[in-house]
């Protein structure tokens, strides 16, 4: 048997069982139960630095009309 059919067919196996197995462990471990207050620390750490509001009258970008 040649390298190429060995690695083939332990590729259409094997390694599709691993990597199966471990994009299904990839997808629990981040909904697990305790990682809900890990992702909303990092969905709010772009607001972390901001000093103050955003002011309501912003100036419109150049491709923007006045009104």
């Amino acid at each position: 048997m040649d390298t190429y059919s060995l690695l083939r067919e332990f590729a259409d196996s094997w390694m599709l069982l691993l990597l199966t197995a471990f994009f299904v462990g990839v997808v629990l471990w981040a909904w697990r139960p305790g990682s809900r207050r890990l992702h909303q620390d990092v969905a709010n750490s772009i607001f972390r630095n901001d000093t103050k509001p955003a002011s309501d009258g912003a100036k419109p970008s150049s491709g923007e009309a006045r009104t």
